[in-house]
């Protein structure tokens, strides 16, 4: 008899070619959105596995893993299908999640059913094994009731200031005084981003007709600046080769057998791919109290609320928009999400708001906080972020 599986994930081709690798083996449920699923789960269906191949930080991702395991306390197995290799500290956040197991979307078909039939008949389920010692961020006692005493007193002390923004807010522009962003925290965790609304209301549609605006998309393309002659794949000689009066020294041939510049090669694909991070500088979509509050970061000070609840801490890495995080959720970028959320962190004190802090200075910013977290360190981002606050720069 046939097993019946769960199948999630939003590409709906994806879950067609599992069924059909599967047929014979398998009964395969596809749903491409957690409303679905969880509606059908209500209705209480039988099922002996989940597989779900969605990206972590997506809605069908770890986050609705924790709620099936946690909150509602499924017993059933899931595995997780990745694309490539998966680090070691996003195999801990998987486990500590509720995954059962992980396999690659090129996979050892046996190996995945003798899995499945294993698990789906034994009444403990295990979860995946790794003897290596794993990185993981565990939120220590003295931080939490550090973050609770300063944000429930922030927030009381601040009350006043916060009444009269709200007036402004309102008067200025039409629209809802606070705006919420689903964003992605630590462990993957997704949660709700509270702010003083300082856009349009409709802000969040014109950002798709803005992307050429993107300051780190523009770092990228400015790279190619550096090279001879226009940026094309055709140029062969890089500058480097050129002052030192030789033929570039690392060459390639493409596919029409045209010798290109292996270093032109790579910087021109990165201009072309798409920046991880999205920072657009004189933003048009600001109103005109929405650029003072922003400037003077007034607009985070209702992410205390989100401290309170626990979503995020004061001092740690920022946390992400979906269409950010997508980006980074593979090798060793993962280890950002293990740190703590914060309001601010390393990469704000560091070089807050210039043009000059490239894509890559961000990420290592966050892996070094990640990787030395420590209470010192901590105070000290925090005697930094008073007087980053009165800089002059559009963040």
């Amino acid at each position: 008899m046939r097993k019946k599986v769960v199948y999630l994930t939003p590409d709906a081709q994806e879950a067609a070619n599992f069924k059909q690798e599967f047929e014979n083996e398998l009964d395969v449920q596809h749903f491409g959105n957690p409303t679905q699923f969880l509606s059908w789960l209500a209705e209480g269906k039988q099922y002996d596995a989940i597989f779900n191949s969605a990206n972590p930080s997506s809605p069908l991702g770890l986050n609705l893993v924790r709620t099936l395991k946690k909150d509602l306390g499924i017993k059933t197995p899931i595995f997780w299908l990745a694309n490539a290799f998966v680090p070691p500290s996003l195999q801990q956040l998987c486990m500590e999640a509720g995954v059962s197991d992980i396999f690659y979307k090129k996979r050892d078909k046996k190996k995945m059913l003798t899995r499945l039939y294993y698990l789906s008949g034994a009444g403990e389920i295990n979860t995946v094994q790794n003897d290596r010692k794993l990185y993981s961020y565990k939120l220590p006692l003295g931080k939490r009731v550090f973050d609770i005493v300063v944000s429930l007193g922030a927030l009381i002390c601040l009350s006043p200031l916060f009444l009269v923004i709200a007036l402004l807010v309102k008067l200025e522009s039409k629209g809802p005084i606070f705006y919420y962003s689903y964003r992605v925290g630590t462990g993957y965790k997704i949660f709700k981003f509270w702010k003083f609304r300082s856009m349009r209301q409709d802000a969040d549609k014109l950002l798709a007709n803005m992307k050429g605006m993107n300051q780190y998309q523009q770092a990228a393309a400015a790279s190619l600046k550096g090279l001879v002659g226009a940026p094309s794949m055709d140029t062969v000689a890089c500058t480097a080769c050129v002052e030192a009066g030789i033929e570039c020294q690392n060459k390639l041939i493409d596919a029409k057998g045209k010798t290109i510049c292996e270093k032109q090669y790579l910087q021109a694909k990165k201009a072309e791919g798409e920046s991880a991070f999205i920072k657009i500088a004189n933003d048009p979509r600001i109103t005109r109290i929405g650029m003072f509050i922003r400037n003077t970061s007034i607009d985070e000070l209702p992410q205390l609320y989100n401290v309170l609840r626990g979503d995020m801490s004061i001092i740690g890495n920022r946390p992400l928009p979906l269409y950010e995080a997508e980006k980074i959720t593979t090798d060793q970028f993962a280890a950002r999400f293990i740190a703590p959320a914060g309001i601010t962190g390393l990469w704000q004190v560091s070089k807050r708001g210039k043009g000059d802090m490239s894509e890559e200075e961000r990420k290592a910013l966050d892996i070094e906080y990640a990787a030395n977290y420590s209470l010192k360190k901590d105070v000290q981002i925090l005697l930094k972020t008073i007087p980053a606050l009165f800089q002059k720069e559009n963040v």
